[in-house]
């Protein structure tokens, strides 16, 4: 009685009622007074094994939220890159691993039980404590060794029991696990074998608060004990050691232990050394074995396992008869009175104290499983939520200095795109009349050179040494030789006098351009302004084509007496007097009609200036009108000159005819055909002096213009690649807003949800306090 009342102060911070805790028969002096604490809790209706349940059912509720809120957090982050600079690798695997530790509280939360495990050596009465709390015998026991595997209490919502086995899923009659777990049966399973036991909740009430009560083997008899505790122990809520009272405390029982807690932190050990009801027979030495055995059994749990202090070990070390109150209950449910029976001394103490493990069993699972097995659960909650938050906090700030950065960007974006713009407009115009300038100035020079080499032109004909004959077949292939040699003259004399001139002011004009089209780029885009001047130096092309330009050319290779009266009229009226005297002089009028014997035949058209020679001459004929004063002119002259004069005259005329008409060579002829030549083709070139002057400054404003066609199409190219950039800035943007409204959500989904932790850690693992 004495060990009974020491620890009669209750863990538990509910009223419970004292009937309870009351054995029939019982004085009323061995009833405890509980104290309560009127902390706001929730209705457990009377049962302290009411709170692992609503606790279990309000953390499940809320990390359900977590999960749902870390995945969504975690899909949202995933989403997000890296080069973004909004989240970092670091919180993607972070968050990433914040979704795999909730995933495992939640299969740990999974559960909707407390697990108790029942350990110790073969015939140490685990099934018969079993038996005691559930008061009914519902697992074998007896003498030697009865349970040969693990055997799992729980409790079902159908009417009948029935087990399941690990090599059958469909449930089995209740009868048969006498020849399931019994050692003495044929029929033997593997000592880490789980038979699953299932009884209706409605007829236990430890059942019906959701307690599963697992049975072992004897750790004594298989070395599978490391199996024993990955397969079977790890989601134990408490552990009861059975240990027999008519020995001590065994190295294989605290071997297991030291296992277990490897395992797991600080578990939750209940010890009860069974069969105390042998200490009757040795009542002079009854308080020092049970001090003997308290001493160790709480050094064992004190200071090797370390699972707890010494003051909370002395209240979960009880000294207890496990048959003894599986008979009494069991006549209780007869109807018997309960101390009736073969008894041993001390039988109501050691009911007593059955019944205050039952309380503080039950208070354990209450308060301490709670406690130990969701506090963990809970501040990881709050830590992983916190840091989601903290993350969310992170990818919320940098969301709003990147998008401040990219609002920058953009507004230095457009206005260098509206500044390029803008030169780009004002440049365009500078370059026209730069163009036009530089054209003018070319088409002036090169009007200029074609004349001054026009005026040298004979000089260049001069230079022409093919061979002349005045034959028509070959003076055909003299002239096409000499076009030739004329519009390659020119055009070389042309070159060298201006193509160096011409190509330093074009390479000069587009090194401007491309100065000013620089200041205009960035600098990473302003290399490819190298690749807009041209590889090869500009050169003008004089298309002059004489061929076609003198096509029109007929030379006069006749002997013209230098005396003559063509060539006197010729000299001395010009060749325009000479034209309109042969206009205006009448033709003398044939006096017969014309027949085939006096027809005039037509040969080669004489020129128009010796028709009118010959019919100037015509005039002094016998059959002219003027016939008699030429004769008298002739006359006048003889008597006052002297017909010695005349003579001599005549004479040296005809010498100077005569000297002339054998010097009209090949050599003459070429002379007079080059001069015709000169003469004709100088005429021709003066016309097209215009014509190729303006083809030469067209050509180098095509090429001035391509090439700022080239820079512009450039600059456009960067202006649209700014535009684009504008657009991507505004997707961009865009995205970040979309981001901070996420992050700003799921921050103050985080918020909510380190609340309903709080509410819980307040309502269920402080209420004690």
């Amino acid at each position: 009685m004495a060990g009974y009342l020491s620890r009669s102060t209750s863990l538990s911070p509910l009223e419970l009622s004292p009937s309870s805790l009351e054995l029939p028969g019982s004085p009323p002096a061995a009833k405890t007074e509980m104290t309560s604490d009127v902390r706001l809790i929730p209705d457990i209706g009377g049962s302290p094994l009411k709170i692992f349940v609503l606790a279990k059912k309000k953390i499940n509720d809320v990390f359900v939220g977590i999960q749902s809120y870390v995945e969504e957090s975690n899909n949202f982050i995933s989403e997000l890159t890296v080069e973004s600079s909004v989240v970092s690798q670091e919180m993607i695997r972070e968050t990433f691993c914040f979704k795999e530790r909730i995933a495992g509280i939640r299969d740990v939360l999974a559960r909707d039980h407390m697990k108790v495990v029942f350990f110790g050596r073969t015939s140490n009465g685990k099934s018969s404590v079993i038996n005691a709390l559930l008061q009914d015998k519902i697992l074998p026991s007896g003498l030697g060794h009865t349970t040969n595997c693990f055997l799992q209490v729980e409790g079902a919502d159908t009417p009948e029991p029935y087990i399941l086995t690990e090599e059958f899923s469909e449930p089995q009659n209740i009868q048969s696990v006498a020849q399931l777990a019994h050692a003495l049966n044929s029929e033997k399973l593997g000592d880490s074998t789980l038979v699953r036991i299932f009884w209706p909740k409605d007829k236990y009430r430890l059942l019906r608060d959701d307690v599963v009560l697992l049975d072992s083997p004897g750790i004594d008899v298989s070395p599978n004990l490391d199996d024993w505790i990955d397969k079977h122990c790890l989601d134990a809520d408490v552990f009861v050691l059975v240990a027999n009272a008519e020995s001590t405390l065994m190295l294989t029982e605290k071997n297991f232990f030291h296992k277990v807690s490897e395992r797991l932190s600080k578990p939750n050990i209940f010890i009860l050394n069974n069969r105390w009801d042998a200490s009757a027979s040795e009542p002079d030495f009854l308080e020092k074995v049970r001090k003997q055995h308290l001493d160790r059994t709480v050094s064992f749990l004190v200071e090797e396992l370390n699972v707890c202090t010494r003051q909370q070990a002395e209240d979960r070390v009880f000294f207890v008869s496990a048959r003894e109150m599986v008979q009494m209950r069991l006549k209780i449910q007869q109807g018997l009175p309960p101390h009736t029976g073969a008894l041993a001394e001390g039988f109501q103490n050691r009911c007593f104290e059955f019944q205050d493990f039952e309380r503080k069993f039950e208070e354990c699972l209450s308060k301490s499983a709670v406690k130990t097995k969701f506090e963990q659960h809970t501040q990881q909650g709050k830590s992983i939520t916190t840091a989601l938050r903290q993350i969310m906090d992170t990818v919320f700030e940098n969301s709003q200095v990147k998008k401040k950065e990219k609002l920058e960007l953009r507004k230095e974006q457009k206005d260098r795109q509206e500044f390029t713009q803008q030169q780009l407009y004002l440049l365009t115009d500078e370059v026209k009349h730069q163009i036009g300038q530089l054209v003018d100035k070319v088409e002036q020079q090169v009007a200029k050179a074609l004349n001054e080499e026009i005026h040298r032109l004979n000089v260049l004909v001069n230079e022409f040494g093919q061979p002349f004959h005045p034959d028509s077949l070959v003076l055909s292939i003299y002239k096409k030789e000499l076009h030739t040699h004329v519009e390659e003259g020119l055009g070389s004399n042309l070159r060298a006098r201006l193509s160096n001139t011409v190509a330093v002011n074009v390479e000069s004009s587009q090194k401007k351009m491309i100065a000013r089209m620089s200041s205009l780029l960035p600098q990473e885009h302003r290399q490819q302004m190298t690749n807009i001047m041209p590889r090869h130096n500009f050169e003008v092309l004089y298309r002059l084509n004489c061929d076609s330009l003198c096509s029109d050319f007929q030379e006069d290779l006749e002997f013209h007496f230098s005396l003559g009266l063509v060539s006197l009229m010729r000299r001395f009226l010009g060749p325009k007097q000479t034209k309109w005297s042969s206009e205006h002089i009448p033709h003398p009028v044939s006096s017969s009609p014309q027949t085939p014997s006096n027809e005039v035949k037509h040969f080669i058209q004489p020129s128009a200036d010796y028709l009118a020679i010959i019919q100037s001459i015509a005039l002094v004929s016998p059959t002219s009108q003027t016939a008699v004063g030429t004769l008298a002119i002739g006359g006048f002259l003889v008597r006052t000159v002297g017909w010695k004069v005349i003579t001599l005259t005549v004479g040296i005329y005809g010498l100077l005819y005569l000297y002339e008409r054998l010097t009209w060579t090949n050599k003459a002829k070429e002379r007079s055909f080059k001069k015709q030549y000169v003469n004709h083709a100088t005429r021709k070139l003066k016309l097209i002096v215009d014509l190729t002057s303006a083809n030469c400054s067209h050509q180098v404003q095509q090429e001035l213009s391509n090439t700022f066609a080239r820079l512009c199409q450039l600059v456009d190219d960067v202006v649209s690649d700014m535009q684009g950039e504008i657009k991507q800035l505004d997707i961009e943007m865009g995205k970040l807003d979309e981001c901070s409204a996420t992050a700003r959500l799921l921050r103050n989904k985080a918020g909510y949800l380190l609340s309903e932790l709080e509410t819980f850690s307040q309502q269920y693992l402080q209420y004690d306090q």
